[in-house]
Protein backbone atom coordinates (compact mmCIF):
# COMPACT_ATOMS: atom_id res chain seq x y z
CA UNK A 1 0.00 0.00 0.00
CA UNK A 2 1.21 3.50 -0.84
CA UNK A 3 0.21 6.81 0.73
CA UNK A 4 0.25 10.34 -0.65
CA UNK A 5 -0.07 13.46 1.46
CA UNK A 6 -0.15 16.84 -0.34
CA UNK A 7 1.14 18.48 2.86
CA UNK A 8 4.40 16.61 2.26
CA UNK A 9 4.97 18.36 -1.09
CA UNK A 10 7.31 21.30 -0.58
CA UNK A 11 7.67 24.11 -3.13
CA UNK A 12 10.52 26.56 -2.57
CA UNK A 13 11.35 29.48 -4.87
CA UNK A 14 14.11 32.01 -4.19
CA UNK A 15 14.30 30.82 -0.58
CA UNK A 16 10.54 31.18 0.02
CA UNK A 17 8.63 28.04 0.97
CA UNK A 18 5.15 28.43 -0.54
CA UNK A 19 2.07 27.87 1.58
CA UNK A 20 -1.64 28.52 1.28
CA UNK A 21 -2.26 26.44 -1.83
CA UNK A 22 -5.50 26.63 -3.77
CA UNK A 23 -7.92 23.72 -3.67
CA UNK A 24 -7.28 20.89 -6.12
CA UNK A 25 -4.23 20.82 -8.37
CA UNK A 26 -1.75 23.22 -6.74
CA UNK A 27 1.50 22.68 -8.68
CA UNK A 28 2.11 21.73 -12.30
CA UNK A 29 5.41 21.14 -14.09
CA UNK A 30 5.47 21.40 -17.88
CA UNK A 31 8.51 21.09 -20.14
CA UNK A 32 8.60 23.56 -23.04
CA UNK A 33 10.19 21.29 -25.64
CA UNK A 34 10.32 17.64 -26.56
CA UNK A 35 13.57 15.89 -25.62
CA UNK A 36 14.03 14.87 -29.26
CA UNK A 37 12.77 16.13 -32.60
CA UNK A 38 12.55 13.93 -35.63
CA UNK A 39 12.17 14.13 -39.40
CA UNK A 40 11.33 11.48 -41.94
CA UNK A 41 12.87 11.27 -45.41
CA UNK A 42 11.10 10.41 -48.64
CA UNK A 43 12.04 6.74 -48.32
CA UNK A 44 10.76 6.55 -44.72
CA UNK A 45 14.10 6.74 -42.92
CA UNK A 46 13.72 8.60 -39.63
CA UNK A 47 16.40 10.80 -38.10
CA UNK A 48 16.15 12.34 -34.68
CA UNK A 49 17.92 15.21 -32.96
CA UNK A 50 18.43 15.83 -29.28
CA UNK A 51 17.00 19.25 -28.45
CA UNK A 52 18.90 19.89 -25.17
CA UNK A 53 16.18 22.37 -24.19
CA UNK A 54 15.41 21.71 -20.53
CA UNK A 55 13.32 24.81 -19.92
CA UNK A 56 10.06 24.28 -18.06
CA UNK A 57 7.18 26.27 -16.65
CA UNK A 58 6.07 25.54 -13.11
CA UNK A 59 2.67 26.89 -12.12
CA UNK A 60 2.00 27.36 -8.42
CA UNK A 61 -1.64 27.94 -7.51
CA UNK A 62 -2.17 29.84 -4.27
CA UNK A 63 -5.30 31.12 -2.53
CA UNK A 64 -5.59 34.89 -2.75
CA UNK A 65 -5.34 34.87 1.06
CA UNK A 66 -1.90 33.20 1.02
CA UNK A 67 0.92 35.27 2.51
CA UNK A 68 3.19 33.81 -0.19
CA UNK A 69 1.50 36.04 -2.79
CA UNK A 70 3.02 39.23 -1.37
CA UNK A 71 6.46 37.59 -1.21
CA UNK A 72 6.29 36.39 -4.83
CA UNK A 73 4.95 39.81 -5.81
CA UNK A 74 7.97 41.51 -4.21
CA UNK A 75 10.34 39.22 -6.17
CA UNK A 76 8.46 39.92 -9.41
CA UNK A 77 8.46 43.70 -8.84
CA UNK A 78 12.16 43.74 -7.93
CA UNK A 79 12.98 41.74 -11.06
CA UNK A 80 11.08 44.16 -13.33
CA UNK A 81 12.53 47.25 -11.69
CA UNK A 82 16.17 46.14 -11.38
CA UNK A 83 18.79 45.33 -13.98
CA UNK A 84 20.50 41.96 -14.37
CA UNK A 85 17.98 39.44 -13.11
CA UNK A 86 17.29 40.56 -9.57
CA UNK A 87 14.38 38.09 -9.44
CA UNK A 88 16.25 34.95 -10.51
CA UNK A 89 16.42 32.28 -7.83
CA UNK A 90 16.48 28.55 -7.26
CA UNK A 91 13.33 26.45 -7.46
CA UNK A 92 12.87 23.10 -5.70
CA UNK A 93 9.75 20.95 -5.61
CA UNK A 94 10.00 17.83 -3.48
CA UNK A 95 7.57 15.13 -2.41
CA UNK A 96 9.00 14.32 1.01
CA UNK A 97 7.00 11.09 1.23
CA UNK A 98 8.10 9.91 -2.20
CA UNK A 99 10.94 10.20 -4.67
CA UNK A 100 9.75 13.02 -6.96
CA UNK A 101 12.00 16.07 -7.12
CA UNK A 102 12.22 18.98 -9.55
CA UNK A 103 15.11 21.46 -9.34
CA UNK A 104 16.37 24.46 -11.24
CA UNK A 105 19.21 26.74 -10.12
CA UNK A 106 17.84 29.56 -12.28
CA UNK A 107 14.13 30.32 -12.25
CA UNK A 108 12.06 33.49 -12.46
CA UNK A 109 8.44 34.65 -12.39
CA UNK A 110 7.18 34.99 -15.95
CA UNK A 111 4.53 37.59 -15.07
CA UNK A 112 2.22 38.43 -12.17
CA UNK A 113 -0.89 36.29 -11.89
CA UNK A 114 -4.30 37.31 -13.13
CA UNK A 115 -6.42 38.62 -10.27
CA UNK A 116 -10.12 38.07 -9.72
CA UNK A 117 -12.33 38.88 -6.76
CA UNK A 118 -15.44 36.90 -5.89
CA UNK A 119 -17.72 36.13 -2.95
CA UNK A 120 -15.17 33.56 -1.82
CA UNK A 121 -11.37 33.58 -2.12
CA UNK A 122 -10.05 32.80 -5.59
CA UNK A 123 -6.73 31.38 -6.75
CA UNK A 124 -3.61 33.19 -7.94
CA UNK A 125 -1.54 31.24 -10.47
CA UNK A 126 2.17 32.08 -10.47
CA UNK A 127 4.03 30.93 -13.60
CA UNK A 128 7.72 30.37 -12.93
CA UNK A 129 10.12 29.63 -15.79
CA UNK A 130 13.05 27.32 -15.19
CA UNK A 131 16.15 27.69 -17.36
CA UNK A 132 17.35 24.11 -16.89
CA UNK A 133 14.99 21.83 -14.97
CA UNK A 134 16.41 18.65 -13.52
CA UNK A 135 13.59 16.27 -12.78
CA UNK A 136 12.92 12.93 -11.23
CA UNK A 137 9.34 11.79 -11.66
CA UNK A 138 9.19 9.31 -8.83
CA UNK A 139 6.57 7.52 -6.82
CA UNK A 140 5.58 7.14 -3.20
Amino acid sequence: MKNYDPKEVTVSFAGIVAEGYADGEFVTVEGLSDDFSDVVGTDGEVSRSKTSDRRATVTIKLMQTSATNVLFSAISNRDRESPNGAGVGALVIRDRQGTSIYESAEAWIVKPPNAAFDRTPTAREWAIRCANLKRTDGGN
